[in-house]
C-alpha cells in the first residue's frame, strides 16, 4: 500500500512522497492533500456558483446560528476529491460522490483531503474504482465522509499535475 501526499499551493510545509507501488493504483491505496481555504476562495466559489449564504461572509449571521465563525462552503471542500482524482489519473471521469457532511470547516482551517481505493473493475480496457472520500481536520477530525467512483483511462499513478 502506498500513501501520496498531493501538495496544494497553500500548503507548502507537506512533502510529497513517492510511489512505492510498481503496479499502479491497488485497493487499500491512499491519496492525500492539504489544503487551507482562504476568504478569497471562498468569494471565487461565491461568484461561480451564486451561493450567497451569510454563513460565509457574516461572522455574527454564523455565531448566530450556532458556529465559532465563517463556515467554508462544503461543496468547496468536497472539490478535493475530485482534485486529488484528476491529478494523478489525467482524463478521469467523475461518476459519483456521495457526501455527509460531519463537522464544520472553518476559513483557514488545514484540511486534509483522503480518496482511498475501494474496489476496482476493469471493463473495456477502463478501470472503474470506487473510492472511500474523507478529509479531516487537525489531523484526525472527521469533517466529510463519503464515496466517489470514477472511470480511469489507467491505474497509473502519476505525478500531481498542475490544477492552475
Amino acid at each position: 500500500m502506498f500513501v501520496k501526499h498531493l501538495v496544494s499551493n497553500f500548503v507548502p510545509s507537506m512533502k510529497l512522497s513517492s510511489l512505492s507501488t510498481p503496479n499502479g493504483l491497488q485497493i487499500g491505496d491512499i491519496l492525500k492533500q492539504a489544503r487551507i481555504f482562504s476568504s478569497p476562495d471562498v468569494l471565487e466559489y461565491s461568484k461561480l456558483t451564486n451561493d450567497s449564504n451569510p454563513l460565509h461572509f457574516d461572522s455574527e449571521c454564523a455565531r448566530n446560528a450556532g458556529f465559532e465563525d465563517r463556515l467554508v462552503p462544503g461543496m468547496l471542500v468536497a472539490s478535493l476529491f475530485p482534485r486529488i482524482i484528476a491529478s494523478h489519473f489525467p482524463g478521469a471521469v467523475y461518476v459519483s460522490q456521495s457526501l455527509q457532511f460531519k463537522l464544520p470547516v472553518y476559513i483557514g482551517e488545514e484540511i486534509i483531503g483522503e480518496v482511498q481505493a475501494i474496489n476496482i473493475r476493469e471493463i473495456k480496457k477502463k478501470h472503474i474504482v470506487k473510492f472511500s472520500t474523507k478529509c479531516f481536520k487537525y489531523g484526525n477530525q472527521l469533517v466529510l465522509d463519503g464515496e466517489a467512483m470514477a472511470i480511469l483511462p489507467s491505474l497509473a499513478v502519476e505525478q500531481e499535475q498542475s490544477m492552475g
